[in-house]
């Protein structure tokens, strides 16, 4: 599941007590274990609940070929047991102590989560810590469960036309990057990997002094260090495997594919590549793209569904999308599915005329202002949940920007001009710079539309 930091609500005006009441939440502390564990933690006493997360900087980036999808088959594993917790008895004590669990697998990282009554801190914190150090990978549930993950991947992506896009768009955009492998794995490395390569995966990245525990919500900091000194206090760290950089070089040239595979619709999605926030206070570009796709698909009045879904009645749907946060080269993206009577080419040509127009007239200081406004009600109106404030702080600290950039990040934005995001616009909307990639329906059986209707759809 990909994370975003980012998205661009319904219009909202910012009063000055909104801001004034996130400024109230806004305090974070922090405390690094002798042992490597970062420790961050934001008081919220609205409610009696705390959120616990554990992140791993750990992702299926730093994944070797030929085992891909370790990352994530670990994240199953983690729930199968440790030298006294027997297989699923996790998830069991969470829910008896009224509380909910789950997990999540990203290119950059994985987390666990609890989100609980706050008196039951010490709980989560005994069973996360000790699976951190005890885990058993056993052959015999391994076997078991490397199926469902292969189950998942045919119901999420092999039998979903538009992950099986995204998943074949990215392997040609990317040509050296990590990016390129899908978090859940391809299905040939899926078939070979063995209990060892988990095992092996585990003892090599999950250790104290690659992790950052977050805790959000009704405690006090103090107490929060002397539980987590107590529980994760003892683990022992680890030396890591070393970390090969990673690049992507220049594109020189667009390039096109087309995947056909059952579906209803045809679908259309250009992908540039983009830069990737590095330094939140120097960096302006990152910032200036964020408006752009604020600018583009921020709301119902936003350019694109303006023009090209109520004016000119190219497409049924469309949209735009940029992460400025990760550890690796992103994308910006158009998308869309075309008007019935419309094709593919026809709406390329709208997208197309989209951009030319901005490179030629630029954005209005009312767009300007619209979105900025949008941006800052959406992170104040995100401060309402104590999860997203623990997730908000885990990502970035994850991926190396740490959270004292989150204030930073919102000040950066509102600094953001017309001409920036012209300029940005005008740099990386270029063919040379582009992949395309085009569904093409076939036709769906029977079997196939009951498929697409049923499954799981939690994290893990």
């Amino acid at each position: 599941m990909q994370i975003r930091w980012l998205k661009y609500l319904a219009a909202l005006v910012v009063f000055p007590a909104i801001l004034a009441s996130a400024a109230a939440h806004a305090e974070v502390f922090e405390k690094t274990l002798s042992n490597g564990l970062k420790v961050v933690v934001k008081e919220d006493h609205r409610a009696p609940v705390v959120v616990q997360q554990v992140w791993y900087h750990v992702g299926s980036i730093d994944e070797l070929t030929g085992t891909t999808g370790v990352a994530h088959m670990l994240e199953h594993m983690m729930f199968k047991g440790t030298k006294t917790v027997p297989p699923g008895e996790f998830s069991k004590r969470i829910a008896a102590a009224g509380g909910r669990e789950n997990a999540f697998t990203n290119d950059d990282y994985t987390a666990y989560f609890q989100q609980l009554q706050s008196s039951k801190l010490p709980l989560a914190m005994q069973l996360e810590s000790d699976r951190m150090r005890n885990l058993q990978v056993s052959d015999a549930e391994f076997a078991k469960e490397v199926k469902v993950v292969m189950e998942e991947r045919r119901m999420r992506t092999d039998d979903e036309p538009h992950s099986l896009l995204y998943e074949k768009l990215m392997a040609v955009a990317y040509q050296e990057h990590p990016y390129r492998h899908p978090v859940i794995g391809w299905m040939d490395d899926l078939l070979v990997l063995t209990a060892g390569d988990t095992r092996n995966w585990y003892k090599s990245w999950y250790a104290p002094n690659n992790a950052t525990l977050v805790v959000a919500g009704d405690v006090k900091a103090d107490e929060v260090f002397k539980l987590a000194q107590r529980y994760y206090g003892p683990i022992p760290a680890r030396k890591l495997p070393l970390r090969k950089p990673h690049s992507e070089l220049p594109q020189v040239g667009i390039k096109r594919i087309v995947v056909k595979a059952p579906a209803e619709l045809p679908y259309l999605v250009m992908a540039y590549h983009a830069p990737e926030l590095r330094d939140p206070e120097k960096e302006w570009k990152p910032y200036a793209l964020e408006v752009l796709a604020g600018i583009l698909d921020g709301n119902e009045s936003a350019r694109l569904n303006k023009s090209l879904v109520r004016e000119q009645q190219l497409a049924s749907e469309v949209g735009a999308g940029y992460e400025s946060t990760s550890r690796g080269p992103t994308m910006f993206t158009l998308e869309g599915t075309p008007s019935t009577g419309k094709s593919v080419a026809d709406l390329e040509a709208g997208l197309r005329q989209q951009i030319a127009l901005l490179v030629k007239d630029g954005v209005s200081e009312e767009e300007l202002k619209r979105v900025k406004a949008q941006v800052t009600a959406g992170e104040v109106y995100k401060l309402d949940s104590v999860f997203y404030q623990a997730m908000q702080i885990g990502q970035l600290e994850s991926i190396g920007l740490g959270h004292k950039a989150i204030p930073v990040l919102l000040k950066k934005l509102q600094e953001v001009t017309a001409q920036q995001v012209q300029d940005v616009a005008r740099e990386f909307f270029q063919d040379d710079n582009l992949s395309v990639a085009v569904l093409d329906p076939q036709p769906i059986s029977g079997t196939q539309k009951h498929a697409d209707m049923g499954g799981s759809h939690d994290l893990r």
